[in-house]
């Protein structure tokens, strides 16, 4: 190649690595030679020589879980506009598959690694000299970046508030998910904090564990709308809009109209809230946001968070057609699972999809 344009071999290397050095005139000549000639670099060879790889490793829970899935590919664009690719391997949930991929890809030599943790509140082994960072589910010795999943969850509670509904149920997350646990916290901060108001009408808290995905949210549906009509919520908080849209269909099956009948609010903000019969009202999390300070961190293009400090993004509510003010609100003295936030969390009634 150096041959054929007339130019000593380093020319071409400083041409392929955009070196200022070289005239507007050598590099046309090495440029139209390397595209008659097809050549492409090879991305490993080149990582040997500078140490850098320019791939970022990510590892996720669940690939069928449409926000992972979104937020692989916020930070394929991030990684992209920084000169850099990504390969992303799935834990399945598991934290032992989880420390295998991580190994597996500080092998391949990647320049950092963004990790979305599994359920289970349990610290991460950072492979020795390689960037770590954990997204959504945030954990004690890794830096993190989040939504601010409380905030968050207070923000869908308080809006079904404003709206009139005192009987509001909740469908939290798996107890082992930080993120859950921190959305539950939400919506109890609004049940206590009418608590502490003697003249506020109270809210009757009641509160069910499920996973994230669709069928345990229609389980945990089916579990709160199959009582009596006295003791039946007139709105549910979900923990993901996966459990929210499981949610409608278990309130359909049961012939409960959305959102004449319920209310219902979601979280997460996946493209697919916006396609349903009702579309879901839903807390939506900044997720191009949080991937592109995430890789942004990677790179050393922002300050990294510190361990233990995690930087939060604030969540947003998008009003749709799931919800509305309840049809009648009858007096309710209390409800099940009522007590501070600290002694609910991991001693809810847990509801599997079958």
């Amino acid at each position: 190649m150096a041959e054929r344009a007339g130019v000593a071999v380093g020319t071409v290397s400083r041409v392929l690595n955009g070196h200022p050095s070289v005239t507007a005139e050598i590099r046309a000549r090495v440029e139209a030679v390397i595209k008659e000639l097809g050549y492409r670099p090879d991305p490993f060879a080149r990582s040997m020589r500078s140490k850098i790889s320019r791939l970022i490793g990510i590892v996720i829970p669940d690939l069928t879980n449409p926000f992972f899935a979104e937020l692989v590919q916020c930070a394929e664009h991030a990684a992209t506009a920084h000169g850099h690719n990504v390969i992303f391997m799935t834990s399945f949930d598991d934290a032992a598959r989880e420390a295998d991929r991580l190994t597996q890809l500080a092998g391949r030599k990647v320049d950092g690694i963004i990790i979305v943790p599994s359920t289970g509140l349990h610290s991460i082994k950072a492979p020795k000299g390689l960037p770590l960072i954990a997204v959504d589910r945030l954990v004690n010795n890794v830096p993190g970046v989040a939504a601010d999943h409380r905030g968050g969850a207070r923000i869908g509670v308080e809006y079904l508030v404003r709206l009139g509904h005192r009987r509001i149920a909740c469908i939290a997350g798996p107890a082992g998910s930080a993120s859950a646990q921190d959305r539950l916290r939400g919506y109890l901060d609004v049940v206590e904090a009418f608590d502490d108001q003697p003249s506020a009408p109270k809210i009757a808290p009641l509160v069910v564990a499920a996973a994230f995905d669709y069928e345990s949210g229609r389980a945990a549906g089916t579990y709160l709308l199959a009582r009596p009509r006295s003791e039946r919520p007139t709105a549910i908080f979900t923990s993901s809009d996966q459990q929210a849209i499981g949610c409608l269909r278990a309130a359909n099956d049961l012939g409960i109209p959305v959102p004449a009948g319920l209310s219902i609010v979601g979280f997460d903000g996946i493209p697919l809230s916006n396609l349903t019969t009702p579309r879901l009202t839903t807390v939506i999390q900044p997720i191009s946001r949080i991937a592109e300070a995430a890789v942004s961190a990677l790179l050393g293009q922002r300050e990294m968070p510190p361990i233990g400090k995690p930087h939060l993004f604030t969540c947003a509510l998008v009003e749709r057609e799931s919800s509305a003010p309840p049809v009648q609100e009858p007096a309710v003295d209390g409800g099940l699972l009522m007590g501070p936030a600290e002694q609910m969390i991991g001693a809810l009634p847990n509801v599997r999809a079958e």
